[in-house]
């Protein structure tokens, strides 16, 4: 185990200073940490927000040219560093090594991405009433912005904010979640080693009592931008809505597929097994509810627990099909809510173990999990589980299916599998979603398109992702000008 640095203020390398002391391990043998070290203070916070305070102004200022030369500079090695920064993702995330590998890649695609918007988050000209008068918009940047971020997918979403936040000319103060601080730190180093200006990015690691709610009461921030629970995100929208800043929550998601009679069913079967069980269900657009027409119900159940049982866990560093929970925590909410589903009158068809005869002290391990003879009334059917569960509920037309579907308080991803286009586009209008699929799995993005939720899923402000993700970290001012 290795003491290091994870706090970055200034342009510097810091020893936390707070009386929280960290310890990082491998959730596939949690007895042997990785590294230990002391949390920032929430002096070291403040420090953070006073550096990026100062290089604001400065960074604004830099002509578009500098800006996207930077940020090609770090896609470029990201790009060098791929197999390491990999490596580090699996082994304090836990994930597949092939699925890290593609997200370190996403992160090198997304600098590029969103280098185009130092030159491109323009304004526009619009027609004046007065012939003596031009009317435009111009873009400036907000300032200071926080950016919050989780532990499921540690680079490509911070990257996805402080991608755009710097190509905009903001400056960053950046929290990432404390379970996967090391792939964090190694994000900073390239910006650094690609000449990030001083100031720029700071990074600072620590609990959310102690760092994050520094930073989000701190009236220095000019914006906030979230990625976690629904609890998490409320908290913070209502310790920021008094100051009337610019914030962006995206949160919890309790995403359904829906499977229609005339839907291809082992294509159905094998986007609800890649949808709840990649990643160990742990992201937000996992698919957690599957909704099925009862005329294909018995058939599509049998095929989603062939898959179920037919994947592979293991160590991420194996690069099975499935690695372990990240955390003991998510380990114990995992088996808890088997636990409820069973006590509330779900059957278990398969799962709800340890795999291959795993101890509880062999990893954070479960079996891929599947429950029928679910009801929308359930826990299991309401409730943000985040782990490997699939719940199956029988539906007997369309219009039950939507019902069902939208019966949560989420609203972030859903899918829909028909070969009847006309019920795609019903599916399309009716259902609460902010990320709509049709014929595929609820999981995963393009960088182009945006991505944010509905309901409890989101702030519903700007979204994330997409061309116009810039709005979100620029204010926009209406000129009027009359020549002399």
């Amino acid at each position: 185990m290795t003491d290091t640095q994870f706090q970055y203020i200034d342009g510097e390398w810091r020893d936390g200073d707070s009386d929280d002391e960290l310890t990082i391990r491998d959730p596939a043998a949690p007895d042997d940490p990785i590294v230990s070290f002391t949390g920032a203070s929430r002096g070291q916070a403040a420090d953070a927000v006073a550096a990026a305070e100062a290089a604001s102004g400065t960074w604004a200022a830099t002509t578009p040219d500098e800006r996207d030369a930077v940020m090609y500079a770090v896609a470029d090695r990201i790009d060098d560093h791929h197999a390491e920064l990999a490596e580090t993702l699996t082994r304090e995330e836990g994930k597949p090594l092939s699925s890290s590998r593609a997200e370190v890649g996403r992160a090198a695609e997304l600098f590029r991405f969103f280098a185009s918007f130092a030159r491109t988050a323009a304004g526009e000209t619009l027609p004046s009433s007065d012939p003596e008068t031009v009317t435009y918009t111009v873009r400036e940047p907000l300032g200071v912005v926080a950016l919050v971020t989780p532990w499921n997918f540690p680079i490509a979403t911070p990257t996805w904010k402080l991608a755009a936040a710097v190509a905009t000319g903001n400056t960053v103060v950046f929290k990432p979640s404390s379970e996967t601080p090391m792939i964090a730190r190694a994000l900073v180093e390239h910006l650094e080693a690609a000449g990030l200006p001083a100031g720029v990015v700071n990074l600072v690691v620590g609990s959310g009592s102690t760092v994050g709610d520094e930073i989000l009461t701190d009236d220095r921030i000019d914006g906030v931008s979230f990625t976690g629970s629904t609890d998490v995100g409320r908290h913070i929208a209502e310790t920021v809505a008094g100051r009337g800043i610019p914030t962006q929550t995206e949160m919890g998601g309790k995403n359904p597929q829906v499977v229609l009679p005339d839907a291809d069913i082992q294509k159905a079967a094998d986007a609800a097994a890649a949808g709840a069980f990649g990643l160990t269900g742990q992201a937000c657009t996992a698919t957690s509810r599957l909704i099925v027409h009862e005329e294909v119900l018995a058939e599509l159940t049998d095929a989603v627990v062939a898959r179920a049982e037919d994947m592979q866990t293991g160590p991420g560093m194996d690069d099975p099909d499935m690695g372990p929970a990240v955390s003991a925590a998510q380990d114990e909410t995992n088996f808890r809510y088997i636990e409820v589903a069973e006590d509330e009158g779900a059957t278990r068809l398969t799962g709800g173990g340890r795999p291959d005869g795993r101890g509880d002290d062999a990893g954070y391990f479960v079996e891929p999990t599947v429950f029928t003879d679910v009801t929308s009334d359930m826990r299991i059917a309401q409730e943000e589980v985040f782990g490997p569960v699939l719940s199956i509920l029988s539906v007997s037309n369309f219009e039950e299916a939507v019902r069902v579907a939208n019966d949560v308080e989420y609203g972030l991803s859903a899918s829909l599998f028909t070969s009847d286009m006309a019920s795609a586009r019903r599916f399309t209008d009716e259902i609460d979603a902010g990320v709509v699929k049709i014929n595929g799995t609820t999981t995963g993005s393009q960088i182009q398109m945006p991505f944010g939720g509905m309901k409890a899923s989101s702030s519903e402000t700007q979204k994330e992702l997409g061309h116009r993700a810039y709005e979100f970290y620029t204010h926009k001012k209406a000129v009027y000008r009359t020549d002399p």
